[in-house]
């Protein structure tokens, strides 16, 4: 008989947590036609073999062990494209999502006419649990950010566990980001736009077993998510990134600037007729925000390309020359634009074009510098 709901379980390294969850999970629906499909990333704990072991007295789980195109969002996509149930729900098999509430959710798409629902953690009734204080302004900051650019009026759009049904997964599944953040973003942004949401209370519990799979990377595939769901159809979401470094690179030039002033660096003969003198202070604003763009743009828009240990000393060094070259396109395009384009004998240029002129100039040797970095200094091949 055809199953109502298909759990999708994306797994990582929980060889001990999945046994606990799929019997759980098997209870809580126990007066429910369901199927418990595990996907799991080849991980090195062989939790793909556990699953296996667990059909034998769980005959209504399935196992999907994926060798290559690994990542949370597209193993979830993956279990939703083998799917037979009407309804799909998503969670951890990590034990912090709570399976009781899997009825209430199955009552909330079935009967309730909802398109989806989602366990939140942040309306009452639900609670972070034994989250610490800065874990949950971070995740409320989170949220708050989502729900600004998503323009939906959900409490948790951060939410891992959620319920769709099959028809909006096949409305919206040509569209959603495979390497998505958060895959409940993609479906509260794809979908209509009216889009009929119920929340569902719970309270997130602590792991036991494993380790959490978040690190340093996730401010930044949060932020790349978000861009890519609001702007992905014009520009590059890590373009963007790039560009905001860049304009924090504007901040540390001027700080480094008033530095030089205050400890009185000199200024520096240049040994050439017509350049004259350089100011020292200028010199140390350029290179602290070459070194504050290097940092930022190896540990945040190119995470995962980025330099590791010494060879980070070598990304230095070929950042340094793109900026260099990028600087020199700079002052050639506005003494170009100035002097050609909108050069007038009868009288000197006017402070906005002027500007305008510059502004164009930064434009020019900003797309430059992204496009010699993302395939000169941050290539794919992962730096080790």
């Amino acid at each position: 008989m055809k199953p109502i709901v298909s759990i999708i379980l994306p797994t990582y390294n929980e060889s001990e947590n999945l046994p606990i969850a799929a019997e759980r999970i098997s209870q809580s629906l126990s007066d429910f036609k369901h199927e418990i499909i595990v996907v799991d990333d080849d991980s090195p704990d062989h939790t793909w073999q556990v699953a296996e072991n667990l059909k034998r007295r769980i005959p209504q789980l399935k196992v999907v062990r994926r060798l290559s195109g690994k990542g949370l969002s597209s193993a979830v996509l993956t279990g939703m494209g083998i799917a037979e149930g009407d309804l799909f729900v998503v969670m951890d098999s990590d034990l912090q999502h709570d399976e009781q509430i899997l009825p209430e959710m199955i009552r909330s798409l079935n009967d309730r006419g909802n398109d989806l629902c989602l366990g939140t953690r942040y309306t009452k009734g639900g609670s972070t649990g034994k989250w610490s204080l800065v874990r949950v302004l971070v995740s409320r900051f989170g949220n708050t950010l989502a729900r600004w650019i998503l323009r939906q009026d959900v409490s948790d759009p951060m939410s891992g566990y959620f319920g769709i049904k099959k028809d909006l997964y096949s409305e919206v599944k040509n569209n959603i980001n495979p390497r998505g953040f958060k895959i409940l973003l993609e479906f509260l942004a794809r979908g209509s736009k009216d889009l009929k949401v119920e929340e569902i209370p719970y309270t997130f519990r602590t792991r036991i077993h494993g380790e959490t799979k978040l690190d340093n990377s996730v401010l930044r595939n949060f932020l790349v998510a978000l861009l890519d769901i609001r702007y992905g159809k014009w520009i590059s979401p890590t373009f963007l990134l790039y560009a905001l470094v860049g304009a924090t690179g504007i901040i540390v030039n001027l700080g480094g600037f008033l530095v030089g002033e205050f400890l009185g660096f000199p200024d520096l003969n240049t040994g050439i007729s017509y350049a004259g003198t350089i100011s020292g202070s200028v010199l140390l604003g350029i290179e602290l925000s070459v070194l504050s763009n290097f940092l930022f743009n190896n540990y945040f828009t190119f995470y995962e390309r980025r330099f590791q240990s010494w060879n980070a000393a070598k990304g230095f060094l070929i950042f340094h020359s793109v900026s260099l070259f990028s600087l020199v396109l700079q002052l050639g395009c506005y003494q170009f634009l100035t002097k050609v384009v909108f050069s007038n004998d009868s009288h000197s240029l006017s402070i906005s074009v002027k500007l305008l002129c510059d502004f164009l100039s930064i434009g020019a040797s900003l797309i430059s510098n992204y496009f010699l970095n993302s395939n000169l200094t941050w290539t794919k091949a992962t730096r080790k």
